[in-house]
């Protein structure tokens, strides 16, 4: 008893300490990303800036080629720290990943670059930028993307072992390299799109090989007497039905997410598309922070369910909801209200805040919904199946994909923006509470009364009374304090109102 209690107390700080990683390099990342834009924009030009959100979107598209290798190879990792596997098992499954990762690379990056031309004539539009330059920059941009994605296979391994502290660090060192160091670059070479890029792609190279680095110190060595890995792809046969399940649900997610951004790339001129994609860059940020929880979940949540602890795993899924309720909750209760202001305070600019204040509040409702929305695949992905999932997934794209078109097409990123919101609430309340029931019966009223609701409501009407009341001062400093103080508001009634404060206040009076 006192040995399980010990493992158990070391899972505890072990999880704890990888998520508040996760936090620190996740918030860092995000904020360096999204202070810097205003940055961009004043000595680049909206333009170029919109080449800058296409970049980000070609990266997302190009997500939906990993066919769902990277969280095959990071649950199976999981899995062979479970012991459910031996090295040489592992060892060669990691190759025939590899191989099948370098082709997909080779052949998607170098598409795209064959493609570039026809892409900047047929596809975007702008004024200001030189045809050619508009050219050499998506060339660059698939190179980069290339490189990125073939470290998602190392950042799987990575992510399997739990070393998200070493992780978290990188991604921090890499983010700075990418958004601070690029302005040395600019100031030497010039503020233009080419030496962006190029500054950018040098970045990719480094993360790349930091990734294959570790990945390589992490692979388990073979004892003598061990059979050679040799080069085959029989290992990822048996998980082919668990990788094309996750391939097709992050295709899916890669719809869902990116759809409006690649309507709307073709249809606004690239200075009108930077806008946009700047608002919905800082609605992003709630999907940011709840990036690390599910990093940090999934490979503990499969090994919980691969040494059949049925009672541990759910009680785990379920604080982990309250705690993204309380957080996630809070940051997108408050963007959603704070829109204008933020937008001031981060641009100095009124007219850009004005246009983009109604796109953010609609993408930090629809986020919200979306993050806990993803839980229930942490939940089937432990347990191997996803089947929910993927019937859920094309429900959803069958209907977000033509809203989404109509609406971008017909009202631009307000239209967009709606379709996000409406369609990402009824999957929240309808398919999600259906799931939960067919995979834990009798959690879905648990889940969505006592874990979500019972912290997203009281929070949303504190926060609403006190903005309602509130007049945000002219000057940007002080606008800050104040919308500061509505976060500390909104922070402090969901704490108070989530199953984790009665929890704590319960242990305090059995104490």
């Amino acid at each position: 008893m006192t040995i399980d209690l010990s493992v158990k107390w070391i899972f505890k700080v072990s999880l704890k300490k990888n998520i508040i990683a996760n936090y620190v390099s996740q918030i860092y990342v995000a904020l360096i990303g999204v202070l810097i834009l205003p940055i961009y924009i004043k000595y680049m030009g909206a333009e170029s800036y919109g080449l800058i959100g296409f970049f980000t979107m070609l990266q997302a598209w190009f997500a939906v080629l990993d066919l769902g290798l990277t969280p095959t190879i990071g649950r199976e990792t999981a899995r062979f720290r479970a012991g459910r596997m031996s090295a040489v098992e592992y060892r060669r499954l990691f190759r025939a990943l590899s191989a099948i990762f370098l082709v997909i690379a080779v052949l998607g990056g170098g598409s795209l670059l064959i493609m570039a031309k026809a892409i900047v004539n047929q596809w975007l539009s702008f004024r200001l930028l030189a045809q050619g330059e508009v050219v050499f920059s998506v060339q660059i941009m698939a190179i980069c993307v290339a490189l990125r994605w073939m470290g998602g296979l190392y950042r799987g391994v990575i992510n399997g072992n739990e070393r998200l502290v070493w992780l978290s660090l990188f991604n921090m060192f890499v983010a700075s390299l990418r958004f601070l160091a690029v302005f040395a670059s600019m100031y030497f070479y010039g503020f233009t799109a080419t030496v962006f890029f190029v500054h950018q792609l040098l970045v990719a190279a480094i993360e790349y090989l930091g990734l294959l680095v570790m990945t390589r110190h992490l692979l388990p060595s073979l004892g003598n007497g061990e059979d050679s890995v040799g080069w085959s792809i029989a290992p990822v046969k048996p998980l082919l039905k668990f990788s094309l399940s996750i391939a097709f649900t992050s295709s899916v997610w890669v719809l869902v997410t990116q759809s409006d951004k690649l309507v709307l790339s073709g249809i606004l001129p690239l200075a009108e598309y930077g806008h946009f994609t700047l608002a919905v860059l800082v609605a992003g940020g709630i999907m940011v922070l709840s990036g690390p929880v599910s990093n940090a979940l999934l490979p503990r949540m499969a090994r919980l369910y691969a040494e059949n602890k049925a009672i541990e795993l759910i009680d785990l899924y379920r604080r982990s909801t309250r705690f993204i309720a309380m957080i996630i909750g809070s940051v997108s209760i408050v963007l959603a209200m704070c829109a204008k202001p933020l937008l001031i305070i981060w641009t100095g600019d009124l007219e850009l805040a004005s246009t983009a204040s109604p796109i953010l509040t609609l993408y930090a409702w629809g986020n919200g919904f979306l993050a806990l929305a993803a839980f229930p695949y942490y939940l089937q992905y432990a347990k191997g199946n996803l089947k929910y999932h993927l019937v859920g997934s094309m429900i959803t794209v069958g209907v977000l994909i033509p809203a989404m078109v109509f609406s971008a097409s017909k009202f631009g990123g307000i239209g967009a923006g709606w379709a996000w919101l409406l369609v990402n609430a009824l999957f929240f309340f309808i398919w999600v509470t259906y799931t939960h029931y067919r995979l834990e019966p009798g959690l879905q009223w648990r889940w969505l009364g006592l874990d979500c609701m019972r912290t997203l409501v009281p929070t949303a009407l504190v926060v609403w009374g006190v903005v309602s009341v509130m007049s945000f001062s002219n000057m940007r400093w002080v606008a800050l304090l104040q919308v500061s103080g509505v976060g500390v508001v909104a922070l402090i009634v969901s704490f108070v109102s989530s199953a984790n404060y009665q929890s704590l206040r319960a242990n305090f009076k059995r104490g």
